[in-house]
């Protein structure tokens, strides 16, 4: 009897240091919020996930966009990526009851990912795929005859490893790459999926969007899997996803120290740029504010050195067309 599958990666040292780091991160944050979830863990950065992961699929709606699409509000946008917002805070949402080992679960997640936007959402794929950098093709997956197959596979190992869940979400993640075993969709499902296995590892891990460190490292992202590919392991792609998730926890401490350092005066500048950029005279205007010195000394200042807003024009500061808006620090405690 042929041995159980196990997918082919090795626990390098920095693995190991990366996985301490984030245990040690983690327990910073825990200490922080005492037994219940992260006070910043929560809808806005849930919201910051699903709209890394969307564009990181060339979904094109802003932050403040997917934002409204969540909020029941009407959005000027294309419908598929309004629906594509719709179906992944569904997905999201209903994480919670999945069982990260089931392939019905992970089935069902695909159905309500995808519904609505292609054929056969919920089914695996009928046809060869390839994935292509313009007209060459850097992966091409395993044929379709053999994904359930492979899938029950990884399932199973998954539910039986006892590799740290750190390490078995990444190896997941790869892994679901490989096979690709939808017609679409399968990197939103890997980050979603990694998503789930950690979240019943350590609840927080539910709210981190780490999605938003893989976007701004999107050409890495891609690089390291196609190098994985070729060296026939995870083991890089399992440091690049320890690091991103390393880097996403540290933000969230950050941003958590400096929601409980906000004076009153920043926090209400926050709320007037919440809907959009104004200038410093509309500023105080919508503040009701006279006095600039007071404005620039207690308003202004603080939350540019806090990095919670920026200059629409940065190489400029003090040109006339100056405006200020929320940084993506800022989403996170507004």
């Amino acid at each position: 009897m042929p041995a159980p599958y196990s997918p082919p990666f090795t626990i390098t040292p920095a693995i190991l240091s990366l996985v301490a780091e984030i245990a040690g991160e983690v327990g910073r944050l825990g200490a922080i919020s005492g037994q219940g979830s992260v006070p910043k863990l929560r809808r806005e950065n849930r919201i910051k996930s699903i709209h890394a992961s969307l564009a990181i699929e060339n979904n094109t709606l802003t932050l403040e966009q997917v934002t409204a699409v969540i909020a029941g509000k009407r959005v000027l946008g294309k419908p598929s990526e309004i629906q594509e917002v719709k179906n992944a805070f569904a997905a999201y949402e209903a994480m919670a009851g999945w069982n990260p080992s089931s392939q019905k679960d992970l089935l069902a997640a695909h159905r309500l990912l995808m519904a609505g936007l292609v054929d056969g959402a919920g089914c695996f794929r009928t046809r060869s795929v390839g994935i292509a950098q313009g007209e060459r093709v850097v992966h091409l997956a395993p044929p379709a005859a053999r994904v359930p197959g492979l899938i029950k596979d990884l399932l199973a190992w998954l539910k039986r490893t006892d590799t740290h869940p750190l390490v078995a979400s990444s190896v997941f993640h790869y892994e679901l790459e490989f096979i690709h075993p939808f017609a679409d969709g399968n990197g939103r499902m890997g980050r979603l999926w990694q998503t789930l296995i950690l979240s019943q590892w350590n609840p927080l891990f539910a709210f981190l969007p780490v999605e938003t460190v893989i976007r701004e490292r999107q050409a890495d992202y891609y690089r390291v899997l196609g190098a994985c590919d070729n060296a026939g392991n995870s083991t890089a792609f399992i440091e690049f996803l320890l690091d991103s998730l390393l880097t996403a926890l540290r933000e969230v401490s950050a941003t958590d120290q400096v929601g409980d350092q906000l004076t009153d005066q920043v926090k209400s500048l926050l709320k007037a740029l919440k809907a959009n950029p104004l200038s410093a005279l509309e500023c105080m205007a919508r503040l009701k504010l006279s006095h600039r010195p007071t404005f620039r000394a207690n308003y202004l200042h603080p939350a540019l050195g806090q990095g919670l807003i920026e200059r629409t024009i940065p190489d400029k500061p003090n040109s006339r067309l100056q405006k200020y808006r929320l940084s993506a620090k800022a989403y996170a405690v507004v």
